[in-house]
């Protein structure tokens, strides 16, 4: 039995690995084992959310199983076998798998993605826009960001001035921060610049969640706007998903808009940046011209992609400081006492406006207090919190029967509006209330088991009639995109009785303008129940409660950012399901992904 069969057999490869081993060794006329290894790692790190292999994180392991041992090369041996394979190139040489100088093994497509998307960023990055009126600027800013009382600097108003000055800017705050309300002021910015009527504006989000949330926050956030009516009249409202802009179609990996069809953009506002991938973030580069702006949000601290590449968290690197230059220009402008400068940053830093105070959660919030003492990695603060009565926003419930039962008991609402035949959308305001979250899709605390017990809980309560997987009250949620119908992974629907159809159910789902789109539940793409959804499918979305729930023993997908990421979808409730060795488990380990882009964007060069 040979090496990639044993591994194949323990779980650490899966049959595509081998697959792919496999023809790496045919194309390089036999190769040795060294190559088979590599090539197979290198495909399973990058299905495992990496852009490459670290070719040092896996040097000198030993795998034992009763059919035998398998053991990597230490690295040197391992990259000299490697360089001596046909198929193995040095960056910049066209072949199926490349190898760098610091010892990481691409599959050429993600060695290409990472590459373009460096290049393209510290490009955009470097450069200033040119027709800037800094006099109307510094009055408009002045007028739509008051001097703060406490004297503090207002990063809102820092990152707004960069946003209008540089072509690419990145504004990274937890919730609360002010990002949405930071973006509406930059669009009132641009739109009072000379020529910015003419602007052509984009809003995007990489789910149709996401764009649904950012559509209806620029929609409130921009009534009160002390600006004319003409301008706010000018704000765009409209988002799309990211994949609907640049012209997805489906099951195809390219899109409409590429470089030598860019958009017709002079600006994009890229909202939940942390949920996109690098395969995505170079297409979108190619897509987008020169001349426009783009301007990223997210939140560096939440879950990366479930795709391959953690690219908000590498494009923010250490956040250094603005560069004499620019923290010059920003102090003049602004009036704002900026306390920290770089004097040999790249052109990244002088992009990167992070947001530090939290308008929502005060001192005195458990759910703020734990989401800081979790970014911190301080587990032991996090178990105190968690005990403290004394606290109301954040509890703990302690039992899988709790679970279903607590859930049961919340859900009881929207159901009770749908058999009242309440209308869609008050249905939605009680289900988008609350939601139970999980971190795996297996075992008894995964996604399976919690949607099922939800459901029984329902059932038995006489709330639905779950003996045919269409009921009435199902909430769903799409997990493939079907472009004809405008359905994209994540969005969520519910099963409900239309009058308008003599009764029959209709799956009804809520658009970003508020209105109920009813489609037959035979015409439905991929989808799954959703009483409970996965930690990263909840990404884009907020809720006034949340469960989350951890398995009952520990695993590497656990990590500091998806517990981060469960507590920020909370605005006035947090609960938790989780043994405290498993949550300081969770706590202790960071999400880290192999991957070269951090170093391509930060390196000093002159």
């Amino acid at each position: 039995m040979d090496e990639l069969t044993i591994l194949n057999r323990q779980g650490v490869l899966t049959e595509l690995d081998v697959h792919f081993a496999h023809l790496m060794r045919r194309l390089s006329g036999g190769g040795s084992p060294e190559l088979a290894l590599g090539a197979a790692l290198a495909s399973n790190w990058t299905a495992n959310g990496h852009i490459c292999l670290d070719l040092a994180a896996e040097a000198g392991k030993r795998w034992r199983s009763g059919s035998g041992l398998v053991e990597t090369p230490d690295l040197e041996c391992w990259e000299r076998a490697l360089l001596k394979s046909p198929v193995v190139g040095r960056p910049g040489d066209y072949r199926p798998l490349v190898l760098d100088e610091a010892g990481r093994l691409y599959l050429y497509r993600y060695w290409e993605y990472e590459q373009e998307a460096a290049v393209a960023l510290t490009r955009r990055a470097g450069h200033l826009v040119e027709a800037v009126d800094e006099r109307r600027l510094r009055a408009d800013l002045n007028k739509l960001f008051p001097k703060a009382p406490d004297g503090r600097a207002d990063w809102q108003k820092l990152a707004a001035a960069t946003a209008v000055l540089r072509h690419f800017s990145l504004i990274s705050g937890g919730p609360g921060t002010g990002k949405t309300s930071t973006v509406i002021r930059i669009l009132a910015l641009l739109r009072q610049q000379p020529g910015g009527g003419e602007l052509k504006i984009a809003l995007a989000a990489p789910t149709g969640k996401a764009a649904a949330r950012m559509q209806e926050s620029i929609h409130q956030a921009k009534q009160g706007l002390p600006v004319d009516e003409t301008v706010r009249e000018a704000i765009p409202e409209q988002a799309s998903t990211l994949h609907r802009l640049l012209g997805g179609s489906l099951d195809s990996v390219y899109f409409r808009h590429d470089a030598n069809n860019p958009l017709l953009l002079d600006v994009l506002i890229l909202d939940e940046a942390s949920m996109v991938d690098l395969a995505l973030m170079a297409k979108l580069m190619r897509a987008l011209p020169e001349r426009a702006r783009l301007i990223m949000l997210g939140d560096r601290d939440q879950l990366a992609s479930v795709e391959a590449g953690a690219v908000l968290a590498d494009i923010c690197g250490e956040a250094p400081g603005f560069s004499d230059a620019f923290h010059n220009r920003l102090t003049l402008l602004t009036g704002e006492e900026i306390p920290a400068r770089n004097h040999a940053a790249p052109p990244l830093s002088d992009a990167i406006v992070l947001l530090r105070r939290s308008f929502r959660f005060g001192h005195e919030s458990g759910i703020g207090r734990l989401a800081s003492a979790v970014n911190q990695g301080r587990a032991d603060a996090c178990l105190a919190l968690l005990e403290n009565e004394q606290l109301p926003d954040i509890g703990v419930v302690p039992a899988q029967d709790a679970i279903a039962g607590r859930a049961a008991g919340v859900y009881r609402d929207y159901l009770e509006r749908m058999g009242s035949g309440a209308p869609a959308e008050r249905i939605f305001e009680a289900f988008n209330r609350f939601r139970v979250l999980c971190a795996v899709r297996g075992g008894p605390s995964g996604l399976g088991a919690l949607n099922r017990g939800i459901e029984a809980r329902l059932d038995g309560q006489g709330l639905i009639d779950a003996r045919e997987a269409c009921y009435a009250g199902r909430p769903i949620i799409i997990t493939r995109n079907d472009h004809e119908l405008h359905l994209y992974n994540g969005d969520m629907g519910i099963l409900l009785p239309d009058r308008e159809s003599d009764g029959r159910l209709r799956a009804c789902f809520q658009t970003s303008e508020g209105v109920i789109r009813k489609i037959p539940p035979a015409r439905l793409p991929e989808h799954e129940t959703a009483f409970a959804m996965t930690v990263h499918k909840s990404q884009g979305s907020e809720f006034e409660r949340v469960l989350l729930v951890l398995p009952e023993e520990d695993s590497p997908i656990l990590s500091r950012e998806l517990v981060y990421t469960g507590i920020t979808r909370a605005r006035r409730r947090f609960e938790i399901s989780a043994s405290p060795g498993v949550l300081a488990a969770a706590v202790a380990r960071r999400l880290r992904r192999a991957s070269g882009l951090r170093q391509a964007l930060w390196e000093t060069r002159d």
